[in-house]
């Protein structure tokens, strides 16, 4: 799979790329991750991105002339004009990272992950000119509900949480299956005195985690833990993991009629 990222920092991503499963996977051959300096596909002197937004206001919006001569180069293919619609290669995904955008979800990391390529696009300033978002990007999306300085930590965000279910990147296949937002999780409600199923899957999160010392500071390991009866564990986990969720993450409950 390959990553481009498209910025006006790529000295930015010398860290975050540079360590964990993403320097594994890199490593392993399963991802290529190329930064693009999106000031290298401007025309003038004095390498402009940006300019004023038509109608005032504050602020600098990046344009897009730089932006649609980035992504053609890197796909070898015109994204197309008024006059001539255009689409990526099949398999490719361009995605601006924007405030404004869908709220990123494990879904989309998992749709993302099945994909060749996907292109990021970062973000700056006020904002992106919206004839981005209306035909050169394919997503629009947000990491939260806050507003960030830029696009870069979105990306490498998105690009960590797609590296990481790639088959092989993280060696056990296993891990992704049971974590936060997995929905491998089943919901186990009280309705009338009984305990039911639930059967849809629900993106719950992860149970609580121990580990040694057994006794730290007087505070005990549940024993349940302990006594190695597995099925006792796995009851356990999944009544705690909803616990953890009702408390952190309510919005996350399925409604209950």
């Amino acid at each position: 799979m390959r990553f481009d990222l498209i910025t006006i920092f790529p000295e930015f991503f010398a860290g975050p790329l540079d360590h964990g499963i993403v320097r594994r996977a890199q490593e392993a051959g399963l991802v290529q991750i190329r930064v693009q300096d999106l000031r290298e596909f401007t025309k003038d002197r004095h390498k402009t991105v940006d300019d004023r937004p038509f109608g005032g206001g504050e602020g600098m919006v990046l344009k897009p002339e730089p932006l649609f001569a980035a992504v053609e180069k890197l796909l070898g293919r015109s994204m197309g004009s008024a006059d001539e619609k255009a689409a990526p290669p099949e398999g490719t995904a361009i995605v601006l990272l924007s405030a404004a955008g869908k709220r990123f979800t494990q879904e989309t990391a998992r749709r993302f992950a099945k994909l060749e390529r996907v292109v990021l696009l970062c973000g700056r300033y006020e904002g992106v000119d919206e004839r981005v978002v209306d035909h050169l990007a394919t997503d629009e999306i947000s990491v939260g509900d806050y507003v960030l300085s830029g696009g870069e930590l979105p990306a490498a965000i998105v690009l960590d949480a797609v590296t990481r279910l790639l088959p092989g990147a993280l060696g056990n296949e296993a891990s992704t299956e049971n974590e936060s937002f997995s929905g491998s999780g089943e919901w186990r409600i009280a309705s009338g005195g009984q305990e039911g199923r639930q059967s849809q899957k629900s993106a719950m999160l992860d149970y609580p985690h121990y580990t040694r010392p057994a006794d730290f500071r007087g505070w005990r390991v549940p024993e349940v833990l302990i006594g190695g009866h597995h099925a006792e564990v796995a009851k356990w986990r999944s009544e705690q993991a909803q616990v953890k969720t009702r408390r952190n993450r309510p919005d996350l409950l399925p409604e209950i009629g």
